[in-house]
Order: C-alpha cells, then sequence, then structure tokens
C-alpha cells in the first residue's frame, strides 16, 4: 500500500509500522505534522473468522488512553479484546502469593488483552485520514544528516527528507546500527513459548502467574474464553517442550498452573520467541530518535514492553509539539534532548527493575525464597503500596 503527499521536507519521517511506529506517525500526523511512515512489509489483514494472533499485548490505562485520543480504542474493544479484572501471582517455591483487583482502585478493568495484528491495522485504516504519507513496503538503505536535515535513502533509489527521523524498526533496528548507537544488556538464555489453551474451568477474567523454578509463566485471558499463554523456560527446555504431543503439553501445562483452570482441554499451534534485555546507550543521534523496541526490550514477565513503548509515543508528541509551540525547530539537539532523557530514564528504570525481578524469582537459595515470601506476603497485606504497583503500571 501506498499514499502519498508531496513535500520537498517533511516534519518526521517513522522508520517501522508495528504498532508503536504506527501511532507515533498517527498521533504526530494528527496533531498537524508533515508524516511519513515507511514499513518494510504490508501488515496481515485482521480477520474477525480467522485464528486469534499469537502475538497478544496486555495494554495498560495509558496505552489505552493513546488509542482513545487516535480514534482507534472502540473498534479495537468491539472487535475483540478482553479486560482483566484481577491478577493473581504466586511462587512455586513458597507458595507466596499477591492478588490485584481494579475494584481497589475504582477501575473497572486492570487491563485489556489484545492481538498485536488488531491494533496495527486499526492504526494503519487511519493513516490516510490523518494525511500521513504511507510507503510499504519500503526499506531504507542509508540515512544521514546535517544542520537542517535527516536524509533517508531507499531500496529504490528515492529519498526522503525530514526535520526529523523515528527508529521505530525494532529490536535489531538497522537504523540504530546506521545511527551509530549501540546496546547493552544480557541474554536470558531462555525461550518464551506460547500459545491459545482452554480449560476446564473459566479465566474468570483473570491474569494468572506463576513463578516457576526455570521462569514465569502467565495465563491472560482471551475475549472466546481461553487463555493465552507466555511460558518462560531455558532453551532446552523449550525445544522439550515444543516437541511434545498436544496431549503431552496440555497435561505438563495444566501442572505448572497448579491446575488452577482445571484440565486443560485443548491447544492451538506453539510457537517461541528467544528472551533478552537490552537497552540503546543512547535515545538521540543528529535529528534522529529511537522509540519502542528500538530503544529497549524487556522481560515478558510484567507484560510491559508494548505499553512502555506507546508511553516513548506520548512522550515525544508532547516534545514536538511544545516546541512547535515556543516556535522552535522541532529536530534541534536541545529538543530531541529533552525526550532522550525522559524516557531513557523511565524506561532504563522499568527495564532493571523487571530484570530484577526475574532474577529474584529465579532465586532458589532457601535464605533468599523465605526473604521473598516474605516480602510478597507484606506488600500483599498492604493496600497503598500494591495501588502504587498497579498505579506505575497504568502508566498514571
Amino acid at each position: 500500500m501506498s499514499t502519498r503527499r508531496s513535500s520537498s521536507l517533511l516534519d518526521v519521517a517513522v522508520v517501522g509500522g508495528g504498532m508503536v511506529g504506527a501511532a507515533a506517525a498517527l498521533a504526530l500526523a494528527r496533531d498537524d505534522f508533515h508524516v511519513a511512515l515507511l514499513e518494510a512489509r504490508d501488515p496481515a489483514p485482521w480477520k474477525p473468522d480467522a485464528e486469534v494472533d499469537l502475538r497478544v499485548v496486555g495494554l495498560a490505562e495509558s496505552s489505552i488512553s493513546l488509542l482513545q485520543e487516535l480514534g482507534a480504542w472502540a473498534t479495537i474493544r468491539a472487535a475483540r479484546a478482553c479486560a482483566y479484572r484481577h491478577m493473581h501471582v504466586w511462587d512455586e517455591a513458597t507458595g507466596s502469593a499477591i492478588d490485584f483487583d481494579a475494584g481497589d482502585r475504582g477501575r473497572k478493568a486492570l487491563g485489556w488483552i489484545v492481538e498485536n495484528s488488531l491494533v496495527q491495522q486499526e492504526l494503519f485504516q487511519r493513516l490516510p485520514g490523518a494525511g500521513v504519507m504511507l510507503r510499504s513496503p519500503a526499506t531504507v538503505s542509508a540515512w544521514h544528516a546535517d544542520a537542517e536535515r535527516s536524509t533517508l535513502t531507499l531500496d529504490d533509489g528515492s529519498t526522503l527528507h525530514a526535520r526529523v527521523v523515528v527508529a521505530a524498526d525494532g529490536g535489531a533496528s538497522p537504523l540504530r546500527a546506521m545511527a551509530g548507537i549501540g546496546t547493552r544488556g544480557r541474554n536470558y538464555n531462555q525461550r518464551a513459548v506460547v500459545a491459545h489453551v482452554s480449560h476446564e474451568r473459566p479465566h474468570q477474567a483473570t491474569a494468572w502467574q506463576r513463578f516457576l523454578r526455570g521462569g514465569p509463566l502467565a495465563l491472560l485471558p482471551l475475549a472466546d474464553g481461553r487463555s493465552s499463554i507466555v511460558w518462560s523456560l531455558p532453551e532446552a527446555e523449550a525445544e522439550r517442550i515444543l516437541s511434545l504431543s498436544d496431549a503431552d503439553f496440555l497435561h505438563e501445562l495444566g501442572a505448572a498452573c497448579d491446575f488452577r483452570l482445571g484440565p486443560m482441554l485443548a491447544t492451538s499451534r506453539r510457537a517461541a520467541f528467544p528472551l533478552h534485555m537490552q537497552l540503546a546507550t543512547s535515545y538521540q543521534a543528529a535529528r534522529f530518535v529511537l522509540l519502542g523496541d528500538a530503544a529497549h526490550t524487556v522481560h515478558p514477565l510484567a507484560g510491559q514492553g508494548v505499553n512502555i513503548g506507546l508511553r516513548d509515543v506520548t512522550e515525544l508528541r508532547d516534545t514536538l509539539r511544545q516546541a512547535r509551540v515556543r516556535g522552535a525547530d522541532i529536530g534541534a539537539a536541545h529538543v530531541l534532548r529533552r525526550y532522550a532523557r525522559r524516557r531513557r530514564s523511565a524506561d532504563e528504570l522499568d527495564a532493571l527493575s523487571f530484570d530484577a525481578l526475574a532474577r529474584i524469582y529465579a532465586a532458589q537459595w532457601p535464605p533468599v525464597a523465605a526473604a521473598r515470601a516474605l516480602g510478597v506476603a507484606a506488600l500483599n497485606a498492604i493496600a497503598p503500596l500494591k495501588n502504587l504497583l498497579i498505579a506505575h503500571a497504568s502508566g498514571r
């Protein structure tokens, strides 16, 4: 697909049309910036009669607020989305548990489980009406910047010029490499096995998460009554789980979640993806910023990756909007530095917090496990602290 609006100089060129990149392009265009979005491949269409996409996301309150602003949330919610009102987290080693309930904060839901492809489609459908110049499929072969503009050279030989280039092209980000920005982090030597499963008991609009010796297992409620699983496992164990027959897989999964939803009855196909934490060493270069997974990838145990990326979008939009009001050049280093400092600080805190949580729950030494159990019990008993955790996860 391709839509064009001619201009010699764009305000913003966004590279990468996943959920975060598409949201950035749409948010900026709706703020009357002249925007182009470049995506390497046309998104696969979401179909209501097709199997639920294995890639699902738990949207937090801040993400839903942004989608509402963009005019996409009502359609997404009506299509196929499931609210979760409760969360139950428990530890295999100690039995300690903590519960979160939306009613504790006067909310109807803690979040919503939605398919990635549905969100992406609804954002893409709104791009032409907002005036976004969409180039898909399109691949960037080179980038450079001077004092006045960034220039992208595409694989077809054409060029685009913009005051700001936004790299939202994923964790492996070719644009990040072109800008000479490095990364740091660690490989968890794990893979997350994902599938959708049906079970004997209803999921009760509850997100269930159990910390096991090999890694956390999450069961997320789907609109059709099934649950989507994200099971973090050492690589060899993930391979074994993927190779099991459906019957054996369902039995092992049921045991892993302590049969909280009764016996597991049926499963979709299974897939797996590697787990690592990665943080860009900088979010900024000349007339260039990073967004979403290009800037940060985090452990999935808290389900916050996309939510953090959408908070990047809100911060970038607000930063460029304020610069325009002041009459400043939106691509000036001091303008982009404001976005980069704020989001890098917040994103790094989140990423390291999730990493610390994963390490704490992976520790099996009895004194550590006992201290962990005491801490969880105390947290579960102190409502204000629990509410602070919920507020932070929701982006408020």
